[in-house]
């Protein structure tokens, strides 16, 4: 017989939420595991002691996890997400009858708490993870990767010098009708060039090149197309967000996102917003400094550092050994220990030519284009007099011999010898397996393919929550199946007793049987 289901509200409702979650659902199981109550006592500060009631800052903050566990960036589609769903409600706390807070209440919230918060937040879901052993400390990964702004590129102003920024600024207000409309969020420091002459004059000669390119290209009767450059322009909209471009993609506003990841179960050990107009090796002694802290406060031992060449520098080197770490971060291409078939005799300081004749070294400089610090060597016109490969060695003008090498030749060489050693080679490996699945993780499945929000401080805030988010999923699964190893290694001892016990009784129902006819006969 054909059923048909009508369907008809009920006055009335006999309902419970909690029997409505099963008890397998990813939720219900993270609300058993996480446990935020000392929010109110860390946030306790940033609230008066009279007015309307704030949003409870635990539910605050799940409700971000949620939106980075759901990869949603919009606050507003967030609250409508979590309006649907049985399992997010519990989760939060609240039943079906209760409404939600305003997105706006969201956005208020997270401007109100400092990073040191969302910091704290990230430090203690850390330290779960490293309680049940996910964590070995022993070796980090640390990749780089640029996060979208939320700015366009069509927001962009033209920096003007210090000394005309007052009267550019009162014209701009007085004839532009959108400055008017928008705030311009930049301070003053932000407006003005930072290009001296000698940048000018390359950031020119680029643009007429870039605009003889264009005009080749699909689009270039655009008027607004431009060459853009951090020197001479900047975003009123988002002004600590950056123009940057990777190899094949557009140029955009960004963030630069520097992560590192520890390579035994791939768990974030750190994550922090940067400007992205940097070189990723500016960035790695503070990042290497926040990690090791973290780690130090959980009691693990950090040993290797692993990186791609975009880390490299002497300088970097350098602070790993007196931090006591290894690096195993490739050389740039560029890197030269000397001349070519010229020897180095370390403990004296000199090279020695291929004619046999020594060049002395001379004295340590900074490299004023590389901002890097050198050292010189340079041999006397005496003994490269009547050399027989003069021409080729010296050139058509010079006298003498003389060429700059790093200060940090040792460092390097040290360096060179461990990414060259199979260790090295696995430890490449490892970073590529590690570090680069967790970026296109986060970027894809957990809401940090953009930045929802202004200024580097929201940035970071925003990554911390995808990152916390992410070492989460990764807790419940490791717990989980921990749990089922478990669950089977009890039952194999079980089967194991239980064989055991059925075999002693066989035996012992054997030894009566005997007994019993021994007295029968």
């Amino acid at each position: 017989m054909q059923g048909k289901k009508i369907y008809q509200e009920k006055l009335f409702n006999n309902f419970q939420l909690s029997d409505r979650i099963p008890k397998e659902n990813f939720y219900r199981r993270l609300s058993s595991e996480l446990d935020l109550d000392y929010l109110y006592e860390l946030t306790k500060v940033y609230y008066g002691s009279s007015g309307q009631k704030s949003i409870d800052p635990v539910v605050f903050f799940k409700l971000c996890l949620v939106g980075y566990l759901e990869n949603i960036i919009s606050d507003r589609k967030l609250i409508q997400h979590c309006s649907l769903r049985l399992d997010i409600l519990y989760f939060l706390g609240y039943d079906i009858d209760e409404e939600l807070p305003w997105h706006s209440t969201i956005s208020r919230t997270r401007q109100l708490f400092p990073e040191s918060i969302f910091e704290e937040v990230f430090t203690r879901v850390f330290m779960l993870c490293v309680d049940k052993g996910m964590v070995s400390g022993h070796t980090q990964a640390i990749d780089s990767a640029p996060i979208k702004a939320n700015a366009s590129m069509d927001s962009l102003e033209l920096k003007v010098p210090e000394e005309e920024l007052d009267s550019h600024l009162s014209k701009v207000r007085v004839q532009s009708y959108r400055d008017r409309q928008v705030q311009n969020k930049a301070s003053k420091e932000q407006q003005v060039i930072t290009a001296n002459d000698q940048e000018l004059k390359a950031i020119t000669s680029r643009n007429k090149k870039w605009a003889k390119d264009q005009d080749r290209r699909p689009g270039a009767g655009n008027k607004g197309s431009r060459y853009t450059s951090n020197k001479t322009h900047y975003s009123p909209t988002d002004p600590d967000a950056r123009i940057s471009v990777k190899p094949g993609k557009a140029r955009k506003l960004n963030y630069m996102s520097q992560l590192s990841v520890d390579t035994a179960h791939h768990v974030i050990s750190d994550i922090k917003a940067y400007h992205a107009d940097k070189r990723d090796n500016q960035y790695l002694q503070d990042i290497t400094i926040r990690t090791q802290r973290r780690l130090r406060k959980t009691g693990l031992l950090w040993e290797n550092l692993v990186a791609d060449t975009g880390y490299s520098s002497g300088e970097n080197y350098a602070f790993l050994e007196s931090q006591g770490l290894k690096s195993y971060i490739p050389p740039h291409g560029t890197y030269k220990g000397g001349p070519d078939d010229f020897i180095y005799d370390k403990e004296s300081d000199h090279y020695v030519c291929p004619q046999g004749k020594i060049i002395p070294f001379k004295k340590v400089f900074l490299d004023y284009r590389t901002k890097t610090k050198k050292k010189e060597y340079r041999g006397s016109s005496k003994i490269c007099k009547g050399c027989p490969i003069a021409s080729q060695c010296l050139g058509k003008t010079a006298k003498e011999k003389k060429f700059s090498v790093t200060y940090y030749r040792d460092e390097y060489e040290r360096n060179i010898e461990r990414v060259n050693s199979n260790q090295g080679r696995y430890m490449k490996r490892k970073r590529q397996s590690t570090v680069e699945p967790v970026f296109g993780t986060l970027k894809e499945y957990m809401g940090l393919r953009k930045i929802n929000t202004l200024g580097i401080k929201q940035a970071n805030k925003v990554m911390h929550m995808s990152a916390i988010a992410y070492n989460l999923k990764k807790y419940l699964k490791f717990v989980t199946k921990m749990a089922k190893s478990a669950a089977k290694i009890g039952n194999a001892i079980f089967s194991e007793l239980k064989a055991t016990q059925n075999f002693i009784a066989t035996i012992l129902s054997h030894v009566n049987y005997s007994n019993v006819y021994l007295l029968k006969t």
